[in-house]
């Protein structure tokens, strides 16, 4: 008989084992605040691409991070608090940029709807095991990619083709990388939290 590395609760995502008692709504809050900072913080991290309207940053990291963590409803308004504050002029979207419209604002899409579908996933045990991550982290970065290329495409008037090219190729080995070190995190981190368990 073999021991389960991860804590007994079917159903939970990381953020489930935070001790609450009866400030769940306050620590909620508080996550999806600080699930909303943290990617804003992340997206600064941005290194232009040549030839592309869309740097590398580490804002895509941080929504699929904070959607495993937090789960699917905290993730999906952990972003959405991240995408409305960012569209009424904060300054937290890629390399300090704001408002809807630019030519990364798809991406920005893409990650709210990749932060609920990766949270939905961590749910059902999607971040337990080096596999599971990585098929989870790859299904949100095709989210992403699936909103924001086309997005691109249609703000800037470039061919299917270019837009490909400039905002899905230059980007797979960056998350490939991000992947990896998911891939180590999540996983480690329920079984740090199983042994104490």
């Amino acid at each position: 008989m073999s021991t389960a590395a991860a804590p007994a609760r079917t159903g939970a995502v990381l953020a489930d084992l935070l001790p609450a008692a009866r400030h769940r709504y306050a620590v909620d809050a508080a996550l999806v605040l600080g699930g909303a900072a943290l990617t804003g913080i992340a997206a600064q991290i941005a290194v232009p691409v040549p030839g592309s309207p869309v740097p590398v940053t580490g804002q895509t990291f941080a929504a699929l991070l904070v959607g495993t963590a937090l789960g699917a409803r905290r993730g999906f308004l952990s972003l959405a608090v991240y995408t409305l504050v960012g569209m009424a002029g904060m300054p937290w979207f890629s390399a300090g940029s704001s408002g809807a419209g630019g030519a990364s604002f798809g991406y920005v899409l893409g990650m709210l709807l990749a932060a609920t579908v990766v949270g939905g996933l961590a749910r059902r045990g999607g971040d337990r095991s080096v596999l599971r991550t990585a098929g989870t982290m790859v299904l949100g970065s095709a989210i992403i990619y699936a909103v924001g290329v086309p997005y691109l495409a249609l703000s800037t008037g470039m061919p299917a083709g270019a837009a490909i090219a400039a905002g899905l190729t230059p980007f797979l080995l960056g998350d490939a990388l991000k992947a990896a070190l998911a891939m180590g995190a999540l996983p480690t981190s329920w079984k740090l939290l199983g042994r104490r368990g």
